[in-house]
């Protein structure tokens, strides 16, 4: 049986429309005025906006304590879950108060290592991987039992997604493991920053070729550049990201002070291109310290206005 959850997210997809996210990092402070201000910056332009969870391993606000500040704004947030820093209770706890306050959409991720962030030496957990995480919250929520076999009184009602990076190696194993995801519960999926959009359209071919398109909403990541000192980073330091040496020349070939301007049209392009491509049905724009410009890329990719979901 079907379960239909409250989550705006979900409607939008099997609405039959192009879904667009977004993601703000919360402040490394108690003070969360920053992020609600991110959130009211992109809410009329996009359906949902992702809370991410300590990312790179550097201690913030938590992604739960954001959320719980974006809903009461009357935003859509979308809970990261990360099982680096939590073990098998915690997640469950976290997974019942996020339901509790009407969180009803999660991302689950791995979490980047400790030895990435401001606390090398932190221990990680790991209790349980990113595809148990998944099982965890479809059995909760479907099922209606905690791990440990007790019934759950009210059952989280949370629409569940997962990452996937078409661009890691080894490239073969990249449907199969996405594969996985699926079986495990993944309901949704937000992809890697796409840069290289032939690579991504192969892996996309692979994916339809196994219908897993249609047991899955795939949203592409688009990340703008904003210069070409950030591609060549990306490029050189972030490990699965596949920047082409095409674009960094772009890129190269206008002024220092235009390549902003020149890295939000890359993204607005790539985002048409996208939209022409089977499976494709929705963009996770992950404008990094940058949530002004996300409006600008809704608009001129042709995504405004948003549907409007009761």
């Amino acid at each position: 049986m079907e379960i239909k959850t409250n989550s705006k997210l979900e409607k939008v997809l099997k609405g039959g429309h192009i879904a667009v996210s977004s993601e703000c990092g919360p402040p490394r402070s108690s003070d969360a005025s920053g992020i609600i201000k991110k959130g009211h910056l992109i809410k009329n332009h996009v359906d949902c906006i992702n809370i991410t969870d300590n990312q790179t391993s550097v201690t913030r606000l938590c992604s739960l304590a954001a959320c719980i500040h974006l809903k009461n704004e009357g935003l859509e947030p979308v809970l990261q879950m990360v099982v680096r820093d939590r073990n098998r209770i915690a997640l469950q706890s976290d997974i019942l108060g996020a339901a509790s306050f009407g969180i009803n959409s999660m991302l689950c991720l791995s979490g980047d290592h400790q030895s990435f962030g401001d606390h090398p030496k932190a221990q990680n957990v790991f209790d349980l991987d990113s595809m148990q995480l998944l099982q965890t919250v479809r059995y909760m929520r479907d099922e209606g039992k905690f791990l440990g076999g007790d019934t759950i009184k009210e059952p989280p009602n949370i629409f569940v997604g997962a990452a996937a990076n078409p661009f890691a190696d080894p490239f073969k194993i990249r449907v199969p493991r996405l594969a996985k995801k699926i079986a495990a519960g993944a309901e949704f999926i937000q992809t890697q920053c796409v840069y290289n959009l032939d690579k991504f359209e192969l892996w996309m071919k692979g994916v339809v070729e196994r219908g897993l398109h249609e047991k899955v909403f795939i949203m592409a990541g688009i990340t703008p550049m904003r210069s070409v000192g950030m591609a060549k980073y990306m490029a050189r330091a972030v490990p699965g990201m596949d920047v082409p040496e095409e674009l960094i020349k772009r890129l190269s070939g206008v002024a220092k002070d235009k390549q902003a301007e020149e890295g939000l049209t890359i993204a607005v392009e790539a985002i048409e291109r996208l939209k022409e491509c089977t499976g494709v049905r929705g963009f996770h724009i992950m404008a990094i310290e940058w949530e002004e410009k996300v409006p600008e890329i809704v608009e001129r990719s042709g995504l405004y206005p948003r549907p409007k979901i009761d």
